[in-house]
């Protein structure tokens, strides 16, 4: 995978309200994601990192899609909480892993 490769996953993981398959649009449905899918995320936000930790910065579209990634799963997971939702056992830990893979890349330094 390549940078523009990743950078697209990760806008259309956010912008593209007419897929049902994308992470936002699943988990504001109640269900998981699909297997794999948070695996993709979490390398297309290293490949972004990796190609992005020295410039100082980000086009606008990019931006917000990161944005919304490490906000809206946490919220979406939350409000599914509350509503009896049955998330599979590591989600929440994996929205956390996608937050601060977001995190990185804006402080330009790789959390762990």
């Amino acid at each position: 995978m390549n940078y523009e490769i990743a950078r697209k996953l990760i806008i259309d993981h956010t912008t593209k309200s007419d897929n049902p398959d994308t992470l936002l649009n699943r988990l504001q449905q109640g269900k998981a994601p699909i297997p794999g899918q948070i695996t993709s995320i979490l390398l297309s936000l290293k490949i972004i990192f990796e190609t992005l930790k020295t410039e100082n910065t980000i086009d606008k579209e990019l931006a917000s899609s990161l944005y919304q990634l490490a906000i809206k799963p946490q919220k979406l997971f939350i409000i599914g909480r509350k509503a009896g939702v049955d998330w599979p056992p590591l989600l929440n830990e994996d929205l956390l892993r996608i937050s601060g893979a977001v995190e990185s890349i804006f402080l330009g330094i790789w959390q762990t």
